[in-house]
């Protein structure tokens, strides 16, 4: 009897530690997540994740937000480069979201809940970490 109370409490531990385990590997950023533009991926949730991150800052600078449809096109790649010219310098300006673009992106505001360390977003956009 006590022995089975050990062994049922030692596998809910367990349990326990690897669901734990896996919960905190989900709120990791993905160094593995497809890079996103012209040449790369240009439809689906993270074309839609940099839509609406970039229109983070497009709000704040008091420009014109573009359409979150999950389609990469000309307004979406131009709202990237712009974003690219401000933040990483006009010489990486060419309009793909690899890591650094991803992850300042993703860094923007922290309050939007598709960003941040956190973020639904995270899995879907390039990053370094």
């Amino acid at each position: 009897m006590i022995k089975k109370s050990i062994r049922r409490g030692l596998v809910a531990a367990a349990a326990l530690t690897l669901s734990t385990a896996a919960l905190a590997g989900t709120a990791q950023a993905s160094t593995g997540a497809a890079w996103l533009g012209y040449g790369h991926t240009t439809s689906g949730t993270g074309v839609w994740c940099v839509q609406h991150l970039v229109n983070d800052y497009r709000r704040a600078s008091g420009q014109a937000t573009i359409s979150e449809d999950s389609q990469w096109g000309p307004q979406t790649d131009g709202a990237v480069r712009n974003f690219q010219q401000v933040f990483l310098g006009s010489s990486q300006a060419d309009g793909v979201v690899g890591p650094a673009t991803g992850s300042k992106l993703l860094n923007y505001d922290w309050t939007d809940s598709a960003a941040g360390p956190n973020g639904s977003c995270q899995p879907f956009v390039p990053t370094y970490s």
